[in-house]
This record gives structure tokens, C-alpha cells and sequence, in this order.
């Protein structure tokens, strides 16, 4: 059996010999103590920076295709809409005479009081023809005439050569860009819109009428001296390509040989916005479509042009299942 005796009063127990206090040991510095210092940041995203405007300002572009329906109006409402979001001023001219739609995309039918023709006519001033848009004040939208009316005989492209010498020479200041939205066809009103124009913007999709009809076009402009022509490949579905049933960009852009400004996918949102006189490129979220415009104006800014690339797919492996449909 165990039995417990006490220890005597004047004795340790041994194992508190073995401990010794403990003694903090103090170091001295020897270097004063910095903090540590992070090299300086200097790499800038390119979507938090502004593009550089190259070439003489003003820049006339005429946006134009040959072929109806093809999105020529929605393309100069978007883009013109995202260079005045980036800070530069814009004027952008409907040139479709008794058809005019631009100004219902942009949500500023209720506005327009006066025209062109009625400039030319002395019936009011240039600044009184121009609508300033209310979100952005850097944009201004000209009407040609007003719909369900004809052009006077003596109108022609003379009268745009004289708007765009009066818009260099107004007290506000030269406009960075004058978007010239250029009616279907041929025929004297397209003349009449490509006339001042230095650059020009070709819409087309990817279908076999609509490239007959741009290739022709692009002829025309070159004969009329209009060298830096780009494209923009509108409503195009990836799986449609995919199911070779539409012709992909690369081959729209070896069939016609333009450089490629944009390729704006197919959207259902571009019918909302149109009937809604609300542009896609302010719409939030974003959609597909909108950030494509926006790209494409980035582009059109810098003078730059993207390129269509091919990726082959690799082919399914093939198992032992396969044979039975699996």
C-alpha cells in the first residue's frame, strides 16, 4: 500500500533545481529599420486609359454598306455614342433623306425642329439644326431633311463639303468626329454622302447578297478616292458557322480584303434598344453586342484593325461505345 509523506519545510522538490528564471536577451540594432518598399505600379490597363486620337481632326467617316437592312444606322448610333464616352465630340449626320431613322435610335425624334435643307435655306442657324444629346453633351445629331420630303434640285454633296468647313470654323470648336450615316444604294444619295468623307465604314453581314453589294461599294468609294475603308461584320452566329451553314469572318475578310474594324454578334437586345430609343452600348450590364461597339470605336479612335484567326477544333475520340451511338 502507497503512502504519501510530507516533505520537510526547508526542502525543495529536485526538479525545481533544474529550472532556471528566465532572462530575456535584448539585441541591439545595429541599421535603423526601414519598411520595406514595393516597386512603383507602372503598367496602365488599356480599358483605364484613353485612346489616342490619330490623324487631322476633323475625321469624316461615312458609314455606308450598298445593301438595306444591314445595321448601318445602329452601327453609327453605337459607335458615335462610344467616342463621345471616351471624351470626344461627335457629330453625327443622317444622310438618309425622307427615310430618316437615326434619331429614333438615339431617342431624339421629339427634338429635331430643324434640318439641314432649312440651314442651306437660311430659315435658321447651323447650331439651332444641331440636337446635343441630354446624357452626352459632347454629341450632337444633324438631320439632312425632314422624312416624307425630297432634296432640292441644288442640293448635293457641295452642301456637305460646306457643313463640315462650317463645323471646323464654329466658335464651339472643331468636332473630333463627323459620322456621316450614308443611305442604301448607289444612287444620288450615296454620291452626296461620301462626298467629304476621308474614311468610310463598311457594314455587312455574312451573307452572299449583302458581300456583292459591299464588294461594289468598295469600288466606288476607292474610285472616289477614299483609301482607308475598314469593315465592321455584323450579325454574326457562331453556331451557324460551327454548322458551316454561314460564312465565317475569315472568309468574309479574304473575299472582300478590307480590314476588319469589328465583328458584333447576333443580339435579340439590339430590337429592344431600337424600339426603346436607347443605344446598346449604355445599356447596363453590358451586352455582347454593346461591348463590341464599344471595341470597335476604341479601334476606330487608334486607326487600328483586329484580325480573324481559324481555330480548328480537335476531332472526338472515338471509343469502343461509339459504334452503338453512344
Amino acid at each position: 500500500m502507497l503512502t504519501l509523506k510530507p516533505l520537510p519545510a526547508n526542502t525543495k522538490p529536485s526538479f525545481l533545481h533544474s529550472l532556471t528564471p528566465f532572462r530575456p536577451k535584448t539585441q541591439t540594432l545595429t541599421k535603423p529599420f526601414k519598411p520595406h518598399s514595393y516597386p512603383a505600379i507602372q503598367s496602365v490597363l488599356q480599358w483605364n486609359r484613353k485612346p489616342e486620337l490619330a490623324g487631322e481632326t476633323p475625321r469624316v467617316v461615312v458609314i455606308t454598306s450598298g445593301k438595306g437592312g444591314v445595321g448601318k444606322t445602329t452601327t453609327t448610333a453605337n459607335v458615335g455614342l462610344s467616342l463621345a464616352r471616351l471624351g470626344f465630340s461627335v457629330v453625327s449626320v443622317d444622310a438618309d433623306v425622307g427615310l430618316r431613322n437615326l434619331d429614333l435610335l438615339l431617342g431624339l425624334e421629339n427634338r429635331v425642329n430643324y434640318t439641314l435643307v432649312e440651314v442651306m435655306n437660311g430659315d435658321c442657324r447651323l447650331d439651332q439644326a444641331l440636337v446635343r444629346d441630354k446624357r452626352w453633351s459632347n454629341f450632337e445629331l444633324l438631320c439632312i431633311s425632314k422624312p416624307r420630303s425630297k432634296l432640292p434640285l441644288g442640293f448635293g454633296g457641295k452642301a456637305l463639303v460646306w457643313l463640315v468647313e462650317s463645323l471646323k470654323s464654329r466658335q464651339e470648336g472643331c468636332p473630333h468626329f463627323i459620322l456621316i450615316d450614308c443611305p442604301a444604294g448607289i444612287d444620288a444619295g450615296f454620291i452626296t454622302a461620301i462626298t467629304p468623307a476621308n474614311e468610310a465604314v463598311l457594314v455587312t453581314t455574312p451573307d452572299i447578297t449583302s458581300l456583292r453589294d459591299a464588294d461594289r461599294v468598295v469600288g466606288l468609294l476607292e474610285c472616289d478616292g477614299i483609301r482607308d475603308i475598314k469593315m465592321i461584320v455584323n450579325r454574326v452566329r457562331t453556331d451557324m458557322i460551327k454548322g458551316e451553314d454561314m460564312m465565317s469572318v475569315l472568309d468574309v475578310q479574304e473575299m472582300l480584303g478590307l480590314a476588319l474594324l469589328g465583328v458584333i454578334p447576333e443580339d435579340t437586345e439590339v430590337i429592344r434598344s431600337t424600339n426603346r430609343g436607347y443605344p446598346l452600348v449604355l445599356n447596363k450590364p453590358p451586352t455582347l453586342a454593346g461591348l463590341a461597339f464599344e471595341q470597335a470605336a476604341w479601334r476606330l479612335v487608334e486607326q487600328d484593325s483586329m484580325k480573324a484567326v481559324m481555330v480548328e477544333e480537335e476531332p472526338k475520340k472515338r471509343g469502343f461505345f461509339s459504334f452503338f451511338g453512344v
